[in-house]
């Protein structure tokens, strides 16, 4: 039997910790924010990793989550309101709410807020310890500040030249 996680009230919202189950409600949990990446659904106990990465990364015109990039592991991509664009496989594709990008691993990609507002997207991924992460250079992804200026095969390498300053914020989101 599974033991239920604890939800700690901090001043920006709840904060699973544990490896138990639980249940939450998004406008109730901490989110991050990113000066450049967006804000994001802080749903996974603190420090602890899921085989199943899920959440909510809500974005700007012009903000993605990170550099354009293909890695090991499947992912997949709703739109829930708003708009994007997806660049896979060096190639641009618009999405709008309800849209879904299906990305098996090896894909090149990189989505991107677009519109005259945010975009929610609800995003899933495989988690396995040690998977392969390779960041090309790629001049579609570029045009939209999203491509690294010289191949790199880490995160570490990637965003060496970025802030990766993350603070908690309150839900932003579902809108009231």
């Amino acid at each position: 039997m599974t033991d239920e996680a604890r939800l700690e009230q901090t001043d920006t919202g709840l904060v699973p910790h544990g490896e138990g189950w639980f249940i939450v409600n998004l406008g109730e949990v901490s989110w991050w924010r990113s000066e450049t990446r967006g804000t994001w659904s802080g749903l996974g106990p603190e420090g602890e990793r899921w085989q199943i990465g899920i959440g909510v990364h809500i974005l700007e015109p012009g903000q993605a989550p990170g550099f354009y990039h293909r890695e090991d592991d499947q992912e997949g991509f709703l739109v829930l309101t708003g708009e994007c664009i997806v660049v896979v496989e060096g190639e641009e594709r618009e999405m709008r709410q309800w849209d879904y990008f299906h990305c098996p691993p090896g894909t090149h990609h990189i989505t991107v807020g677009a519109g005259d507002g945010p975009c929610a997207i609800l995003m899933v991924g495989a988690r396995t310890p040690g998977k392969a992460i390779h960041y090309p250079v790629d001049e579609t992804a570029a045009r939209h500040g999203q491509s690294v200026a010289e191949p790199a095969d880490s995160a570490a390498e990637a965003y060496a030249g970025e802030s990766r300053r993350f603070w908690r914020v309150p839900a932003p989101w579902p809108p009231a």
